[in-house]
């Protein structure tokens, strides 16, 4: 059973989404800014898997079902990355200007990954999915601002943009719905599988979208800074709740 709870920290990431896509229209944030921000949220996730996602499969205990999830979220993220890389390649090559298509498939399949890594937290405990919770939330407002940013660079309107963003978010709900409704209560191997799967492609997003992204810009000390604060904030936010 869903509770009011896990509804309205499911709607925390979605509203920042669109949050941070609206600030990226109206006014296009610098790239020290998007630096920072990126450089946070990468920070927040990593320490949200290593301190909390982790530990939880490690306490059920099942190697093979790790390295089978890990492995497997591994591969998913890598093909996803190739045909992604390839769709973005023949719409650059196209005379007119169209639609990121390549970009916006990578980051719906990202929020869709995001959506049940929201669930698997929850389905791991309170605690877990209300920490995945604010971090996916900073994740999505630099996914919305840098969705954004990119867009605006094939001309969209604001009722384009709205509605790409709509999407996105909905892509995000119906994720985070699925690993809610099928994931509590379900056996130690199955959460186990769910778990390395989840925690392979965060890893994944963040050393190679978040920090790639980041690192655009020529790099400073107070850029990387922003990381550790990141990690180091929500790793107390553990020990504490």
């Amino acid at each position: 059973m869903i509770s009011l709870k896990e509804i309205l920290f499911t709607l925390i990431p979605v509203i920042l989404l669109y949050t941070g896509g609206m600030i990226a229209f109206f006014k296009p944030p610098g790239e020290a800014f998007k630096s920072v921000i990126l450089h946070f949220a990468a920070g927040v996730v990593f320490s949200v898997v290593a301190v909390e996602l982790l530990p939880d499969m490690i306490r059920i205990h099942d190697p093979k079902s790790i390295i089978i999830g890990f492995s497997t979220g591994v591969a998913a993220m890598l093909l996803i990355k190739h045909f992604t890389g390839k769709i973005q390649s023949e719409t650059k090559s196209r005379a007119v200007k169209t639609l990121p298509w390549g970009i916006l498939t990578a980051v719906g399949v990202d929020l869709f990954i995001d959506g049940m890594l929201l669930g698997i937290g929850f389905a791991a405990g309170e605690k877990e999915g209300i920490l995945l919770a604010i971090a996916l939330a900073l994740e999505c407002f630099s996914l919305g601002m840098a969705t954004v940013t990119t867009l605006l660079g094939s001309a969209s309107s604001q009722r384009s943009i709205n509605l790409i963003l709509l999407g996105l978010a909905a892509v995000f709900v119906m994720g985070s719905a699925l690993g809610l409704l099928l994931l509590h209560n379900t056996s130690d191997t199955v959460l186990e599988l769910i778990l390395s799967f989840g925690s392979a492609a965060l890893l994944f997003l963040v050393t190679e979208e978040l920090l790639v992204e980041a690192h655009e810009q020529k790099e400073r000390a107070f850029y990387t800074a922003s990381f550790f604060a990141g990690f180091l904030i929500f790793m107390v936010l553990g020990m504490i709740l």
